[in-house]
């Protein structure tokens, strides 16, 4: 039995609003670098569904940019440091971390020739440094600004220059290398300056911010060339926060909160072509936080709304080629559905998204969705899942349209679990009762039971009728329900005591003969439910070291897949108890979903945001 990891379907880039977030694409114009959590992702631009994801920080990743030889990437966090590793290999080799500043690195630049880098954000002693990218040697200081650095951009050709943009509403002009303090351009800018950047043929350098002014200065000497205004009312109408340049350095595209990026020619000094964002004014999520113009021959642009949506622009084009969408916060439910077809994910934002598993592309449910962190899916009929989420609510999904469907209905109470009793049949537990709901011909109500207890988790079982409920006692009660009556019993000589600690997660085998119980401290004992109370079969399984956040049973029943948080996943057989296939880190900050597709894959989602796809080789497979 083996478990080996077949692609990583990456989560969107974490944005701030009203901050920017730097984007880097590498020298070839194949991929995109962003941070997402405390990973940074390598997305194939051409094909979304292709991702790396490096996992050596441990703190809260800001920005990670390529270098110009497109060997290193050099990534910041919210710690202060900077990782440099390896981008080419696929053991992400780290090649060294250093400490640049006592608060987060807001954005960094590599020098033309890979060797050097400046780091810069919110310090205390400092708000930037200079360092060599092997061994974080200094080669010089970055002073003369009395707020955070919000910007920072090197000059590609000897002479080096380097420039800095600040919340001071100044910009600091370097000579390098060593890099130091040449000039303080001040008095152009009237609020935060956001975004600074040199051309690549160093003739210019550019500033925006949240003035909604831009600036162009000479890349060599550092002197105010002109304000680009741009035509009567065609300039932004919201503040810049990031800035680009192509790849011939005569235009540049600017992307700002008021829902629109803009393309300028540098030498006419005028404005090219707009591209508006969202259905109207006031749309936060289609503010446009980050930007960047990749070195491709077809001139193209990606910019980042505050949603995470990456949005593909072409200067010939007057709309985005294409919009790829997808979850930026952990994940904490996934669902198989149309019959293996696609899946659904939510995550801790009430956010749902639909993804076909033949292209590993996402796509985001739309209509009135969940307010606050998804709970559980579970397919209903073929191509409609419901769902349950911290808002309270159950709500219908049509997977085949990717729409919310109905009015939802109300919990009366926090979700914990969610279950089928039959087809017709599913039975919801809240933090105080179990709840029963006819699904034909819509969502209806038709039984509750109050708890006199805390539980913890539900499992039910469509061939033998059970619901099965973990309380934090470390018990697990056996309930029936009987749809003549709409009532729900309990019957109290089944009762389950487990030995170390309450149970987590709950699951039946598809012919109910079997049942697990993971609990807290990372045991997953299997059952027979043929007697009364249900026999051990085996407590040995018992190879996470954390809390078992989900169990799934494959198709015919002889094989678990369980995830914990300790950011394992793994495959246990019945005939075969010792025996398991184990992947080890699956998901960095613990591993919260996972679901078979088919006997031969497996689907895992986590706290990183990104969904990972697995191979399994089952015994005699």
């Amino acid at each position: 039995m083996s478990l080996t990891r077949q692609s990583i379907l990456a989560p969107q880039p974490t944005t701030t609003r009203a901050s920017p977030t730097h984007l880097s694409v590498n020298p070839n114009g194949e991929r995109i670098a962003y941070a997402s959590g405390k990973s940074v992702f390598l997305r194939s631009i051409d094909d979304p569904s292709v991702s790396t994801q490096y996992t050596g920080h441990t703190a809260i990743v800001t920005v990670a940019r390529f270098s110009p030889s497109g060997f290193y990437v050099a990534s910041g966090d919210a710690s202060g440091k900077v990782r440099v590793w390896d981008c080419v290999g696929e053991e992400m080799t780290t090649k060294g971390e250093f400490h640049i500043i006592s608060g987060p690195i807001k954005d960094l630049a590599w020098d033309g020739e890979s060797k050097r880098i400046i780091a810069v954000g919110d310090g205390k002693e400092r708000f930037g440094h200079c360092i060599t990218f092997d061994t974080g040697n200094s080669v010089g200081e970055i002073t003369g600004q009395s707020s955070v650095i919000n910007s920072v951009s090197i000059r590609a050709q000897r002479p080096f220059r380097a420039a800095t943009a600040s919340d001071d509403q100044t910009i600091v002009f370097y000579h390098g290398a060593p890099f130091k303090f040449n000039a303080l351009l001040k008095g152009h800018h009237t609020n935060f300056v956001h975004g600074v950047a040199f051309s690549p043929d160093g003739a210019y350098f550019v500033s925006v911010g949240a003035d909604r002014k831009i600036f162009l200065f000479d890349g060599k000497e550092g002197t105010l060339i002109s304000e680009i205004i741009g035509p009567a009312g065609g300039g932004h109408k919201g503040s810049i926060l990031s800035v680009s340049w192509s790849a011939d350095s005569k235009r540049f595209v600017t992307a700002s909160t008021d829902q629109s990026v803009k393309l300028w020619d540098a030498e006419s000094q005028t404005l090219v072509t707009t591209w508006s964002f969202g259905s109207g004014p006031g749309s936060i999520q289609d503010h446009q936080v980050g930007i960047v113009w990749t070195p491709r021959s077809d001139g193209l642009i990606i910019s980042l709304s505050l949603s995470g949506d990456l949005n593909y622009l072409r200067p010939d084009s007057s709309e985005p080629i294409r919009v790829v969408s997808g979850h930026q916060k952990p994940l904490t439910a996934l669902e198989v559905t149309d019959s293996g077809k696609c899946f659904l994910t939510g995550s801790t934002d009430g956010r749902v998204c639909k993804w076909d598993l033949s292209t590993g592309i996402a796509s985001v449910v739309r209509g009135d969705r969940h307010t606050n962190v998804v709970a559980g899916f579970l397919e209903v009929a073929p191509g409609t899942i419901s769902s349950v989420a911290w808002d309270d609510k159950l709500r219908l999904i049509s997977s085949s349209g990717g729409t919310f469907l109905s009015t939802p209905l109300a919990t009366e109470g926090q979700p914990k679990g969610l279950a089928r009793l039959s087809e017709s049949t599913l039975v919801l537990l809240t933090a105080s009762e179990l709840r029963v709901y006819n699904l034909t011909p819509t969502p209806e109500l038709t039984s509750t039971h109050k708890l006199p207890f805390t539980p913890t988790a539900l499992a039910a079982s469509p061939a033998t009728g059970h619901i099965a409920v973990a309380t934090q006692d470390n018990k697990i009660r056996i309930f029936t329900y009987s749809a003549a009556a709409t009532s729900i019993t309990e019957n109290s000589a089944a009762t389950i005591t487990l030995s170390r600690s309450h149970a987590t997660a709950l699951s039946y085998s598809p012919d109910g003969a079997y049942f697990t119980a993971g609990d807290s401290a990372g045991m997953v004992p299997l059952f027979s439910t043929a007697s009364t109370p249900y026999a051990k079969k085996t407590d040995r399984w018992a190879f996470h070291t954390g809390r078992i956040e989900d169990v799934a049973w494959n198709a015919v029943g002889t094989h678990v897949v369980t995830a914990s948080l300790d950011t394992n996943v793994l495959i246990y057989g019945v005939e075969q108890p010792m025996k398991n296939a184990k992947l080890r880190n699956a998901h960095m900050g613990g591993v919260n979903r996972v679901r078979w597709v088919g006997e031969n894959e497996v689907l895992s989602v986590g706290n990183d945001g990104a969904v990972k796809r697995w191979a399994v080789v089952l015994p005699g497979a």
